[in-house]
């Protein structure tokens, strides 16, 4: 099976792929040959060979216009997962009402069981908690809706935004990884760099999330994102430095 001619000539060994083991040497190879592909073809191919229902997840966050725009061009429908905690940025309500209406998005917003009123009463404040209550919390508010979200939705195949530059825990991602529970995860930007980004978004006119401006290179819920300050790592502007990811990606 081949990618289309106009991207590339390159053909993937991959046929039954949505079958394979994750150690599947099968599984590598189309991991290499798709290391060579630029974004869009990846996106092509994933929607071709691997199971569906096909979604992907975004957390509206500075650079996220970059794959809605990209993946939607390709599949107009795709169903895009938010999961609102309730403790997001009023600018990113703003940024997703903007981005949802220009790109018309299939937005399917996923919410936690537990109100942050509740979390609170119940809890207290659990990101106030050490790493301990970091990853409680993510656990209850972001992992376990969305969980529930790829069963009600049935996803076999699930697209996200996840780049190598972001984070030391990101450099060794493939461009497609299979989960325990055989569900496959396709990062079409993993080897993006910010200038890439910033290309990509000037050549569409595409904004970045407002707290842009305000010094912000990462954005989740308002009381564990901060500015990036003298000294910092991209992925200390996270939790406190305490860890970058969420668990949505673990």
């Amino acid at each position: 099976m081949a990618f289309s001619a106009h991207h590339t000539e390159h053909a993937l060994p991959v046929s039954g792929i949505a079958r394979l083991e994750p150690s599947s040497s099968e599984l590598a190879a189309a991991n290499t040959a798709l290391e060579q592909q630029p974004a869009e073809a990846r996106i092509e191919w994933a929607l071709e060979h691997l199971p569906g229902a096909f979604v992907l997840s975004s957390s509206f966050g500075i650079q996220s216009a970059v794959l809605l725009h990209l993946a939607t061009r390709i599949k107009p429908d795709l169903p895009v997962l938010l999961v609102d905690t309730g403790y997001l940025f009023k600018e990113t309500y703003q940024f997703i009402d903007t981005l949802t209406e220009r790109l018309q998005l299939n937005l399917q917003v996923v919410t936690p069981q537990m109100s942050p009123a509740r979390l609170e009463t119940l809890y207290g404040k659990l990101w106030e908690q050490g790493a301990e209550g970091i990853n409680s919390y993510n656990q209850l508010m972001k992992v376990a809706p969305m969980e529930q979200a790829l069963e009600d939705l049935q996803v076999g195949t699930w697209f996200a935004g996840l780049r190598r530059q972001q984070s030391g825990s990101r450099q060794a991602r493939p461009v497609m990884e299979q989960r325990d529970d055989g569900r496959y995860k396709v990062y079409p930007l993993i080897d993006w760099d910010n200038r890439d980004i910033h290309r990509y978004l000037t050549r569409h006119a595409l904004p970045y999330h407002p707290l842009w401006e305000e010094g912000y290179v990462t954005v989740g819920d308002w009381h564990t994102s901060q500015p990036l300050r003298p000294g910092m790592q991209e992925e200390d502007t996270r939790f406190f430095g305490l860890q970058r990811e969420c668990g949505l990606h673990v």
